[in-house]
Order: structure tokens, then C-alpha cells, then sequence
């Protein structure tokens, strides 16, 4: 299932700056954090490669285990 999302562009006079914003779902479902900082990498012309770092994987991981019961 995909999201559609429109690319935004804000110019002003010495510079612009462009926005994708992520619909809460898949904000959600990533288990984004506020404030996350996460790396773009241009695979081709027709994919962006959303990178998050290690510890922000890891605790999405920890968050994830269920703690074993003897």
C-alpha cells in the first residue's frame, strides 16, 4: 500500500527549501521520534533511500522484544 504525498517548495530571495512530509501513518508505523535525524541517500533517479542511524534502530528493536517468563 502506498501514500501519496506532494513535494513542496518554499523560495525566498537568497535561498529555497524543499518538504516531503510523511503521513502519520507511516510516521507511526516507522516508529519515528520527534527530532530524529535520518539520512537521505539517492539510489536513482527514481528511489530515495530513507536512512536512520543505529541507535535509533536499536531502540526500536529493544522496544520490540518481548522480555522471556520462566
Amino acid at each position: 500500500m502506498g501514500y501519496n504525498t506532494k513535494i513542496q517548495l518554499i523560495k525566498r530571495q537568497k535561498s529555497e527549501q524543499w518538504y516531503v512530509n510523511f503521513p502519520a501513518a507511516v510516521a507511526q508505523a516507522i516508529e519515528f521520534e520527534q527530532g530524529e535525524i535520518v539520512e537521505w541517500i539517492i539510489d536513482d533517479f527514481q528511489h530515495l533511500v530513507l536512512k536512520r542511524s543505529d541507535v535509533a534502530v536499536a531502540k526500536v528493536k529493544k522496544k520490540l522484544k518481548k522480555p522471556t517468563t520462566t
